[in-house]
């Protein structure tokens, strides 16, 4: 009696490993222990003592007081209230206001015939109501000429140093995150003179952000894209008090300067040479680049180089730079390179 022969299993392709992690990347799996309150335990009485000094100052203020509860994920006491919007104040650290976004704000607002979102606010310490992420929604009631903003008020001031990671309402690009961190830390460094930057590390998202924010802060125009991916590798947060932490960075930034004005000597250059290409300044810098080949996974801890001796080998490198090394092979690349980020 022949024996049947067994189906070997034949191992799964790295296409098909590829197409299968991906699949699970895109599936939302619900969690499977219900987290949060109870409705019994939401609503709260505006008497009650987490809420009652917040209601005296709204009222103080002239707003209406529409109701207390507490967050049904962590608990935090909220009130839902309108206030004056003369009562309200953007946070110093938040990302500038931009006409062009205030006013298409305003004038869809205008048609909807309806203010849905509101405002998040704390009571800062100061006593005074401030919104860390609704500048723009607030500045659009101003020209709409709204006489009272709806606003969710937290007695909880340090709600506004996390609230960079929920702001959905207008993108973040890479200046506007910088800048937002980095005045950020400055209120905090005058605000906690002792607390060490690292203690911050979610507030900030990442160490770069703060260097860069530097930068920005002092030349709008600076190009910090084609020097992210060095300073992702390089810059980390600090153990330092958040104040001499700045300091530090304060030297970091003009390095980065200066390092840029020689970045653009060599564009210049290479224009000459008849080079046009849009890559010339990633390229550049790329070139520069003293991490360029180090693997690193997203997060890792450790910097592939201490961030100072990354700078001293882009000044040295920039210094030594020859325009005549470069083919139009070298930037077709960078181009390509730069189609797949996109």
């Amino acid at each position: 009696m022949a024996k049947r022969n067994k189906t070997t299993k034949r191992p799964a392709s790295p296409a098909s490993k590829t197409r299968k992690a991906s699949a699970s990347r895109r599936r939302l799996i619900p969690a499977k222990t219900p987290r949060g309150l109870a409705a019994a335990d939401i609503a709260l009485d505006l008497a009650h003592a987490e809420v009652e000094p917040l209601v005296a100052l709204i009222r103080e203020a002239s707003g209406a007081v529409l109701g207390a509860y507490r967050d049904p994920l962590g608990g935090r006491a909220l009130v839902l209230a309108t206030l004056p919007l003369a009562a309200v104040q953007p946070t110093p650290f938040q990302r500038d206001l931009s006409p062009t976004h205030t006013k298409r704000l305003a004038s869809k607002i205008d048609e909807a015939k309806a203010f849905l979102d509101p405002l998040i606010v704390v009571q800062g310490h100061d006593g005074r109501f401030w919104t860390p992420n609704g500048r723009h929604r607030l500045a659009a009631a101003k020209l709409l000429g709204l006489k009272q903003i709806t606003a969710l008020i937290s007695p909880d001031e340090a709600l506004a140093y996390r609230i960079l990671a929920l702001n959905t309402e207008k993108a973040h690009n890479l200046k506007d995150r910088s800048l937002e961190v980095v005045r950020m830390a400055r209120a905090l460094a005058k605000r906690e003179p002792r607390s060490k930057e690292i203690d911050y590390r979610d507030q900030f998202e990442a160490a770069e952000l703060l260097t860069l924010g530097i930068v920005y802060d002092a030349s709008p125009r600076f190009g910090g894209g084609a020097y992210s991916s060095v300073l992702r590798k390089v810059d980390r947060f600090s153990e330092r008090t958040l104040a001499a932490s700045l300091r530090e960075r304060e030297g970091y930034a003009n390095r980065l300067t200066a390092i840029d004005t020689q970045v653009k000597r060599i564009i210049a250059e290479l224009q000459e040479r008849g080079f046009k290409s849009p890559y010339l300044r990633n390229y550049v810098v790329a070139r520069l680049n003293p991490v360029r080949f180090v693997k690193q996974k997203p997060g890792e801890a450790k910097a592939a180089m201490p961030i100072g001796e990354a700078l001293t080998r882009m000044t040295a490198a920039a210094r030594a730079f020859k325009p005549e090394s470069v083919s139009h092979s070298d930037l077709a690349w960078v181009a390509v390179g730069a189609s797949a980020q996109d």
